[in-house]
């Protein structure tokens, strides 16, 4: 692997520091001087200890060749029990190299569908999506926002609406501040669908270089009555082709370990050229104290990094 020279790196979308801040909700945010990624520190419930996690909804960073220095020095400062990230499905690295800085676990976690930009849509969208798409489009007016946290109210409502939907819980069910952070991120692209007057649907982004990554999709009942999504999706598609990005990640299916069988998963893999596979990786730096915390909770053998946190995914 080549050192990247970082000097005039755009700094945009997950890699930028007021992304990890948008979470530190759930940990304080750090920057890893080598790499320049951002990882969030955790305070482990009732020990004198702290670990720590790559940011929602995967770990990204300026200079990957450098993330095992930064693995080095956490080690040698003593002051992380571990580490656990997801690895960016553009990282520019291979498995070989994460089992370098990753010495407890290197897992391929998910396959996220990914679509080549420099196709013409027409040659890869599955039949079924576009006449999704053209159906709904004639009842919708897509639009990109020129000023995405102008919206942020409306995004929530139809964010909320999504959690009840899905019973969503944890990092994923982001607060209003949360939103309010991420909204203004460099490199945030927002959409919003309307039925006549009445916004039905919004879509965000982040670019990143050649690549724009889908973050979240949400819609109001009518929304989902219309089928917005495929409409905007295929929107976004001709869109981002058309500003010259080279790649768009939709992301993978639902679930812990998604298959290709979930109703996300199909839904994506229809606009898809291909995959990418993420990994899970985690290191221990502290085998003492990890060792500790795991016989206090009795925790048996398990394949859940860091086993002591199992609890608190169910």
């Amino acid at each position: 692997m080549v050192e990247r020279n970082i000097s005039a790196e755009i700094v945009s979308g997950y890699v930028h520091p007021l992304y990890a801040y948008s979470l530190d909700e759930f940990g304080d945010p750090c920057e890893l001087p080598h790499s320049k990624g951002w990882i969030l520190k955790r305070q482990i419930p009732d020990f004198p200890h702290h670990d720590a996690m790559g940011c929602y909804p995967f770990f990204s960073c300026l200079n990957w060749p450098a993330l095992i220095d930064d693995c080095r020095a956490m080690e040698d400062d003593n002051s992380l029990l571990c580490l656990s990230i997801v690895t960016d499905p553009f990282a520019n690295l291979d498995e070989k190299y994460l089992r370098e800085c990753f010495h407890d676990m290197v897992v391929p976690f998910k396959e996220h569908y990914v679509i080549d930009l420099t196709r013409s849509r027409e040659s890869f969208v599955s039949n079924h999506h576009k006449r999704n798409a053209l159906k709904a489009s004639r009842s919708l007016d897509i639009v990109p926002c020129q000023n995405p946290k102008e919206h942020l109210d409306q995004w929530c409502v139809f964010y909320q609406n999504l959690i009840e939907r899905h019973q969503i819980k944890g990092i994923t069910a982001f607060s209003k501040m949360s939103f309010k952070k991420q909204l203004e991120v460099p490199g945030m692209v927002m959409f919003t669908a309307k039925n006549g007057n009445e916004p039905v649907g919004m879509l965000l982004f982040y670019i990143q270089g050649e690549v724009v990554y889908y973050h979240l999709g949400a819609y109001s009942p009518v929304g989902y009555n219309l089928r917005s999504s495929f409409a905007m999706f295929w929107f976004a598609i001709e869109y981002f082709a058309a500003n010259g990005l080279r790649w768009l990640n939709l992301g993978a299916g639902a679930g812990v370990r998604s298959d290709d069988t979930d109703g996300l998963s199909r839904f994506k893999r229809g606009w898809s050229t291909g995959t990418r596979t993420v990994y899970f990786c985690g290191r221990i730096f502290d085998r003492a104290g990890y060792s500790e915390i795991v016989q206090a909770k009795g925790i048996t053998a398990t394949d859940f990094f860091p086993a002591y946190r199992k609890a608190e995914f169910g």
